[in-house]
């Protein structure tokens, strides 16, 4: 359940935005209609990478990918590519 507040509300009715944050809730504060602060209630932090994505997934900061995930596979195909390109680069 998002719930969003204005400054000015966020202000005046700062307990009830501690109570509803006490219970679990997620509170959004914005200034002239734009977001600029969430407060949240502060859990145990993320151990691995996929319990963070996990994490920032469940809060809509993200969208995991529907597929399954392959591998990075590195685009330099000669020996020494990153050094040769360093040296044209440097000059």
């Amino acid at each position: 359940m998002a719930l969003l507040y204005s400054t000015y509300e966020a202000k005046t009715r700062f307990s009830e935005v501690m109570q509803l944050v006490r219970e679990g809730h997620t509170v959004t504060v914005s200034y002239h209609g734009k977001p600029v602060a969430e407060v949240r209630p502060i859990g145990p932090p993320p151990v691995t990478l996929e319990e963070r994505l996990d994490e920032l997934a469940r809060r809509g900061a993200l969208v995991r990918p529907a597929g399954k995930r392959t591998p990075l596979a590195p685009t330099a195909r000669r020996e020494g590519a990153l050094e040769r390109f360093l040296q044209e680069r440097n000059g």
